[in-house]
């Protein structure tokens, strides 16, 4: 089995994992995340966090996007704009959100586009080293890498739910990996983290 399917199999796996949670559990774990994160993520006035709006049954992070707002934090969401990539365009309050892609929701067109310096990561699996399985596609792993060549290293936080978590995550050269993991059970740091 190659590394991309071994990658596959832990994907639809811990998917399958994270769809059958209960809607209300769901919920309630997301509410949990935004109060271990809340506080804890260190950001300063003005500093840009990159969030998602949540489809199928990934963790809501619209609470903790609140709460990091009321600190100060200028928001964003990814708007996916083709195959290949990824935008980050301003979300501000009141404005509307439209059907952005892929199923996503975000900020239209008419949003600024901005650099995130912390982004909330979306994901299928994660690892105790902080390694990850997006979904597949590698819109983040190219997003991130365009802002690398512009000189700038954002925060990666990535967001699970505990079952989410694996023992070893099949880590690939291109693979960027996570600075942060923050579950329903508490926000952790990894090694390689600044």
């Amino acid at each position: 089995m190659t590394e991309r399917e071994r990658k596959a199999a832990i994907r639809n796996e811990r998917l399958a994992r994270r769809d059958a949670m209960p809607p209300e559990v769901r919920i309630e774990a997301s509410l949990a995340m935004a109060d271990h994160a809340g506080e804890a993520i260190a950001l300063s006035p003005g500093s840009v966090v990159s969030g998602f709006w949540p489809i199928r049954s990934e963790a809501d992070v619209r609470p903790l996007l609140a709460r990091l707002r009321a600190r100060g934090a200028r928001l964003c969401l990814p708007v996916v704009l083709d195959r290949e990539t990824i935008v980050f365009r301003e979300l501000v309050a009141g404005a509307p959100v439209v059907k952005a892609g892929f199923g996503t929701i975000g900020p239209g067109a008419e949003a600024e586009e901005l650099d995130p310096d912390i982004l909330l990561v979306p994901l299928s699996a994660f690892d105790a080293r902080g390694h990850r399985i997006g979904y597949g596609a590698g819109h983040y792993d190219r997003a991130i890498g365009r802002l690398r060549e512009k000189g700038r290293r954002p925060q990666l936080i990535g967001v699970a739910f505990d079952c989410q978590e694996v023992a070893s995550v099949p880590a690939e050269p291109h693979d960027v990996a996570l600075d942060a993991i923050l579950t329903e059970s508490g926000f952790r740091m990894f090694q390689q983290a600044f």
